[in-house]
């Protein structure tokens, strides 16, 4: 909203230094700070009135160190992480970016599903929380919004460019300006991603069909969509055990979304690496940034021992955003690596389960892989301190996060 303001001011008044809020990166950087204002400041209060509320963690016995310890600590802190995210993007961002009206939908549809979930738990004394299925058709419902939208919406294109002359691209608009010759572009609708360590990178989802069912591929890319949102914020909601790990590691991927949203909403960049230009995606940058700073900010009362706890409002959230923030950028096929740690704990959860259940059918008594998953409580189970474990998690991430970036010139 400020854009407008300050832009209506540059024009009409020549207002000193209004127009530094066109340019993206002053308003990432503006986005970012405001963030960890909102989390360190505000953070305190809500704890209080958490504390207030009564609304504390009811901790399972499952023999872990230190665990115990925990109980009666404040949860639901992940409102304070949606207004951190939230207040910035729409003060910052351009409100009437498609991609930010669909981060600004997911935030709210993910938030409000853990909301449920934690009020449950917290306020019913229910220990299961909202039913499994209907966090499932929650998921399924984002899936759907955000898979519909980035296969019908005017305004998620990919642009094709042909060379005829250098092209720059005035920051924050679509529109390029040609120092001399001509070039041309055509803005495709097309549902192409990213293959990752493959020269001709680019894979048309149209691939997957028949010549003759190609018009039908929007129902692939729905499909993808939904798996991606619920598998990405159902890791994160399983990563969410240990004082530190989910924020931590939700805000290295964050970041690394950042630069490739940047990266690919810049005509110029995209062309000196190759990769796909999406425009308008650059406007993405400022959301990522208020979504990395809510992050680093909410540590500062989580990291060990945790003040609170952001409850399945914050992991759920952060998994939801991360999935679609992903599936903008067209980097989807990235998240097994870049959202490896997650992809590790679900797996971990899945292997245990799974053999649990076959050997239980087979020799008549059940068998386990690990000591207990997710996989930080098998550490946790060898008496490794829960903060080395969580510093382990954020090193690991921040060496995915390395290798997912390597992929724009590794092919």
């Amino acid at each position: 909203m400020l854009y407008y303001l300050f832009s209506y001011l540059d024009k009409e008044y020549d207002l000193t230094g209004a127009g530094v809020f066109q340019y993206i990166s002053f308003r990432a950087g503006m986005a970012a700070f405001l963030s960890l204002l909102i989390t360190i400041f505000f953070g305190k209060n809500l704890i209080h009135l958490l504390r207030k509320k009564q609304v504390g963690e009811d901790i399972r016995d499952l023999g872990l160190e230190g665990q115990l310890q925990k109980k009666g600590t404040p949860t639901m802190g992940g409102l304070i992480i949606i207004a951190a995210i939230l207040v910035p993007s729409l003060l910052f961002a351009r409100p009437d970016n498609i991609y930010i009206i669909l981060l600004v939908t997911a935030t709210a549809w993910m938030g409000t599903i853990g909301f449920i979930d934690d009020y449950i738990k917290v306020f019913r004394k229910d220990k299961q929380g909202l039913a499994g299925r209907f966090k499932i058709v929650g998921q399924v419902g984002l899936g759907l919004i955000v898979g519909l939208t980035l296969a019908f919406h005017d305004e998620v294109v990919v642009r094709e460019v042909t060379p005829g002359a250098p092209l720059t691209l005035v920051e924050n608009s679509p529109v390029m300006v040609i120092s001399e010759g001509t070039s041309s572009y055509r803005d495709v609708k097309a549902t192409t991603t990213t293959i990752p360590f493959i020269k001709n990178n680019e894979f048309d989802y149209a691939y997957l069909l028949p010549v003759s069912l190609r018009r039908y591929t929007w129902v692939v890319y729905v499909g993808i969509a939904i798996l991606i949102v619920t598998a990405v914020s159902n890791g994160a909601n399983l990563t969410d055990g240990l004082d530190g790990l989910a924020a931590g590691t939700s805000g290295i991927i964050g970041l690394t979304l950042a630069i490739f949203a940047y990266l690919s909403g810049r005509v110029d960049f995209s062309d000196y690496l190759n990769i796909m230009y999406i425009p308008n995606l650059s406007e993405l940058v400022i959301f990522c940034t208020a979504f990395v700073g809510a992050c680093l900010g909410f540590l500062w009362y989580n990291a060990y021992p945790a003040q609170v706890f952001m409850g399945d409002t914050g992991s759920l959230t952060l998994g939801g955003i991360i999935a679609v923030l992903a599936l903008a950028v067209r980097k989807e096929l990235l998240i097994p690596v870049l959202c490896g740690v997650f992809f590790v704990e679900s797996l971990s959860v899945i292997l245990q389960v799974g053999y649990f259940k076959y050997t239980r059918k087979k020799y008549g008594e059940g068998r386990r892989i690990l000591l207990m998953s997710p996989l930080h409580h098998h550490y946790q189970k060898k008496n490794i301190h829960e903060s080395k474990i969580v510093t382990r998690f954020w090193i690991v991430g921040i060496l995915l996060a390395i290798v997912t970036l390597a992929t724009l010139k590794l092919r």
